[in-house]
This record gives C-alpha cells, sequence and structure tokens, in this order.
C-alpha cells in the first residue's frame, strides 16, 4: 500500500474513535440524569494532557519504539471504552456516576496520548520515505478530520446520540487502530543524548519564558482563552437537543440530528488552516489572536440567540462557521508564534507550555466552571418520556460570549507584541 495512503488510513482511525462520542457524549449523560456532570467527563481530558502525552512520548523515546506505543495504548483505551458501554447496558436506569466516570476516565487518559504518538509515527514514515513533513503531512493530517466528521454522523445517523453505543463505536475503532499501528514503519529509539526529560516533556524548563512580558502575557492568554476550547464540545449537542422539549422544535433536523449539524463546526475548522499563514504574515499574532477571540464570541454568542427553527437555525449554521476562525486561529497561530519566539534550545518545552496552558489548564478549569453555570441556569428533565437539560440556556450562552469579549478586551490593551518590531 502506498505510504501516503496508509498514513491516510492510520489519521483517519485515529479521530474516528474520538469523533465517535466527543459531541454527543453529552446528550447521553443527559438521558440517564447525569447532565450536572457533564463538565468533569470532558475536563478529565484536559487534566490526563497535563502528564499522560509526556510520559508516554518518554516512553517511546527511551524504551519502546513509537508504534508499539501508539498499538498499546490504543488497545488498553479501546478496551476500556468497550467496558464502558457494557456496563452501562448492564446497569442500565441505574448507571454509577463513579464507575462510568473511572472506566471512562482509563480510556481517555490512553486515548490522548495517542494523538501526539500518531502525528510521531507519520513524522517518522515520512522522514524514512525521503518526503518533506511540512508539504505531505497536512493532506495526510486532513483525513483526521474526516475521520472525526464520518464516526459523528454515524453515531447520529445510527440513532446513537443519547445510547452508550458510541463508546463501543469509538471502542471497536481503536482496537482496529491498535492492531494497524503494528503495520506502521518501526520508530527508532533515540539515543541517549536525545532524550528528553520529564521536565522538557511537559514544557516546565520553558516556563523561565515567564519573565519576559510579553511572552508571559501571551501563556496567561492563552489559558484564559484555552478555557472556551471544550466547551460547546461538551454542550452543543446537549443545548440542541434540549428543543426536542418544546412541540415548535421537535421534528426539525438540528434536534433530530444535532451531530450532523454541529459537524459544519470541523468542515470550517478545516478549512480555516488554510487561511492562516495568510493573516499571520499579513497582520502578525496580535491581530489573528484577537480576531479568534472575537470569533468565540460570535460561536457564543451565535447559540444564545439562534435555535433550531428557521430562520434561527440560520444563527447556529453561522456559529459553526465561525467556530473554524475561533480554534484555528488561536490553536494553529499559537503554535507557529511560539515556534517563531523562541530558542531552538527551549523551543518544543515551550511547544509543550502552550499544550499545558491551554489543552491542559484552560481547557480543564474552563470546562468545570463553565459547568457550574450551566447547572445554575438549567436542570435534567423528563418531558414525554425523554430527559432534556432544559432551562435558561440564553444566559449561559450570553456568559460565555461576554467573557470572550472581556478576554479580548483586555489583551489587546495588555498584549504589546508586534511583529514589525521583531
Amino acid at each position: 500500500m502506498n505510504l501516503k495512503i496508509k498514513l491516510s488510513v492510520l489519521n483517519f482511525l485515529e479521530f474516528a474513535i474520538w469523533g465517535a462520542y466527543l459531541i454527543s457524549m453529552g446528550s447521553y449523560l443527559v438521558s440517564i440524569n447525569l447532565g450536572n456532570v457533564i463538565a468533569y467527563f470532558y475536563s478529565v481530558q484536559g487534566f490526563v494532557c497535563i502528564f499522560m502525552p509526556a510520559l508516554m512520548g518518554i516512553v517511546a523515546d527511551k524504551w519502546i519504539p513509537a508504534q508499539k506505543v501508539l498499538s498499546l495504548c490504543q488497545f488498553i483505551g479501546g478496551v476500556f471504552m468497550c467496558a464502558a458501554c457494557v456496563y452501562c447496558y448492564m446497569n442500565a436506569g441505574n448507571v454509577s456516576f463513579s464507575t462510568l466516570f473511572t472506566l471512562y476516565t482509563i480510556s481517555v487518559a490512553f486515548f490522548m496520548p495517542t494523538i501526539a504518538l500518531t502525528n510521531s509515527v507519520a513524522f517518522n514514515a515520512l522522514e524514512k520515505a525521503g518526503m518533506d513533513t511540512v508539504k505531505d503531512f497536512p493532506p495526510i493530517r486532513v483525513f483526521g478530520t474526516v475521520g472525526f466528521i464520518v464516526s459523528m454522523l454515524a453515531v447520529d445517523w445510527c440513532g446513537l446520540q443519547a445510547k452508550p453505543d458510541q463508546f463501543a463505536v469509538s471502542g471497536v475503532i481503536s482496537i482496529v487502530m491498535a492492531i494497524y499501528a503494528l503495520a506502521m514503519p518501526k520508530c527508532p529509539i533515540k539515543k541517549n543524548g536525545e532524550n528528553k526529560s520529564l521536565m522538557e516533556a511537559l514544557g516546565l524548563k520553558a516556563f523561565a519564558l515567564f519573565r519576559e512580558r510579553k511572552m508571559a502575557i501571551f501563556f496567561i492568554f492563552s489559558m484564559l482563552l484555552g478555557a472556551a476550547l471544550q466547551v460547546t464540545n461538551s454542550y452543543a449537542n446537549p443545548y440542541i437537543s434540549s428543543f426536542g422539549a418544546n412541540p415548535e422544535f421537535a421534528d426539525t433536523f438540528g434536534v433530530q440530528h444535532a451531530n450532523t449539524l454541529i459537524s459544519l463546526s470541523q468542515l470550517s475548522e478545516t478549512l480555516c488552516i488554510l487561511l492562516i499563514p495568510f493573516f499571520m504574515k499579513r497582520f502578525g499574532i496580535k491581530v489573528v489572536m484577537l480576531i479568534a477571540m472575537f470569533a468565540w464570541m460570535l460561536r457564543f454568542g451565535f447559540f444564545a440567540i439562534g435555535d433550531p427553527g428557521f430562520p434561527g437555525v440560520l444563527l447556529l449554521v453561522l456559529s459553526m462557521i465561525v467556530y473554524g476562525v475561533a480554534f484555528d486561529f488561536f490553536n494553529v497561530s499559537g503554535f507557529l508564534f511560539v515556534d517563531q519566539t523562541t530558542g531552538a534550545d527551549i523551543r518544543s518545552s515551550a511547544q509543550g507550555l502552550f499544550m499545558l496552558m491551554t489543552n491542559g489548564l484552560g481547557a480543564s478549569i474552563g470546562l468545570l466552571v463553565a459547568g457550574e453555570v450551566v447547572n445554575a441556569y438549567t436542570h435534567d428533565e423528563l418531558i414525554n418520556g425523554v430527559m432534556y437539560k432544559v432551562g435558561d440556556w440564553t444566559t449561559c450562552w450570553t456568559i460565555f460570549s461576554a467573557y470572550a469579549l472581556v478576554v479580548a478586551v483586555l489583551f489587546f490593551f495588555l498584549f504589546k507584541y508586534k511583529k514589525e518590531a521583531e
């Protein structure tokens, strides 16, 4: 099989695992009366990101080839995700938060490192084949987003958005990938001199950058904006599905197929990546970050005033479109900025710090706070035999939108960095 095709399939499987449950899990939790702990299930992804990718990366560097570590992690993650599905069916109507959360957390703890490991395996294979990773990897990575969307749609159109079967779908794909990963080109174990310490892998060495005012402000605001990263992944599906409690919207396409509507966000994300080089070169990091912050404000704002009916659904569609700008202009441009403004001796550690501040601390703490906000204004209620998370969603989304606006205004005045000055 052609190498690019093999790596494309690898990326497809990697993100199909995630897409099977990431967007729709909230609706399942609502259906079993666990809507008040949605934030815990999503925030744990960020907390395990603080240490698990670094630990597995060191194992792959020092002792076990990366493709085998990838296989092992996927197998363990897949088994526990399948176990979560089996447990839910065996205890239908009486699912324990602690048991389900434990099974889910173990699975996620082993899945999150595989994102970086998949990249490492792909980069190694391309370099071995004499290919240019900068040129040849992006078209391969696109298939990851395709995989995410395909599994989202499959769960939606098979009627699994509010069922534990989505965990089984994810787990089975994970086990398939565990087998498939063993067919990837062998990754070398690095020499001792090339190994990163745990401190470097976690990005802790880069904390020295906080001595520079511009970098300290950049990382602090990265954490503040990182708080918004997983909010709509966690609550968009339960929110849109909640309109099913209203007879006016119960039969609308959005309520019946929330995942399909939300998948427009991933399509937008794919397209917006192509805009980043132009905007970074033309306007610099400050303007690009501000665009991302205002896009987050619009993302939440459109949710606040939209609905699945017509013309309200157009506002939801606009929210999905601006998501690509909100996510990519922050996440991807942030990595590029760190790469451009740090020395080679600390660059990898600085990237680790950016991940720690955004996808680790920022996303986790932000979700826990967002969960408190949502629980304060909404509640789980059984209506016509279906459990919905109903209440004042408009206030929730308005609070999140106002938060993004405040962060943007503060960033505008406090972050003084200008690209032209470098």
